[in-house]
């Protein structure tokens, strides 16, 4: 749960007034219908809309964009700057692969933020002007069960240098969210404690 995991997470460090603490991502197999989830999202935070194989992903976003405007929540769409500008976004996210060395046609004032599985990544969302990047999987996570989890400490060492907000990202909840605490992130993600779902 978003308290849950706010309560065990007091900070990681950097803070930036622009960007929210805590992400929500959805997930079309781990949470197929988002909406009740994105309306127990505290003010302020953000909800991140993946659902990339749903037949009717634009009525999807369409339906989260209004329950972000009710709830005060920051609103970035993955991979479709088309479908970002027809909701109202704040901002796109793009996975890595799609992340170049050219920042992509993104409307003033929209926000940038890429996935990153590798300092390599990290540098890549650097080069192309990305307002944040969300490192995964931090811990062991169904969404990831093929990666090894960089842990922690990982976490800590890849954020020093870097000079983009880093967000952690995979199998984060109640129970090892102070782990990150003072490691200079600037939140968190997740999907499962964020959403009342089992991790």
């Amino acid at each position: 749960m978003a308290k849950a995991v706010r309560a065990g997470s007091p900070g990681l460090g950097k803070t930036d007034s622009h960007l929210p603490q805590l992400i929500l991502v959805t997930d079309e197999l781990r949470l197929p219908d988002p909406i009740p989830s994105a309306r127990r999202m505290p003010s302020g935070s953000a909800l991140l809309f993946r659902h990339y194989g749903i037949a009717d992903r634009k009525n999807l976003a369409k339906e989260l964009a209004e329950v972000c405007r009710q709830k005060n929540l920051v609103l970035w769409v993955g991979g479709d700057v088309a479908l970002a500008r027809t909701v109202g976004a704040h901002g796109l996210h793009l996975p890595e692969f799609m992340a170049r060395r050219v920042r992509p046609l993104v409307p003033k004032g929209m926000t940038l933020t890429v996935s990153a599985h590798s300092f390599a990544a990290i540098r890549r969302a650097e080069v192309i002007g990305a307002d944040a990047v969300l490192i995964s999987p931090i811990f062991p996570s169904q969404s990831h069960p093929d990666r090894t989890a960089l842990g922690p400490l990982q976490f800590r060492k890849w954020v020093g240098p870097s000079t983009v907000p880093a967000y952690a990202l995979g199998g984060i909840g109640p129970s090892n969210a102070s782990q990150l605490a003072g490691s200079g992130g600037a939140g968190i993600a997740a999907i499962a404690s964020l959403s009342g779902n089992q991790d």
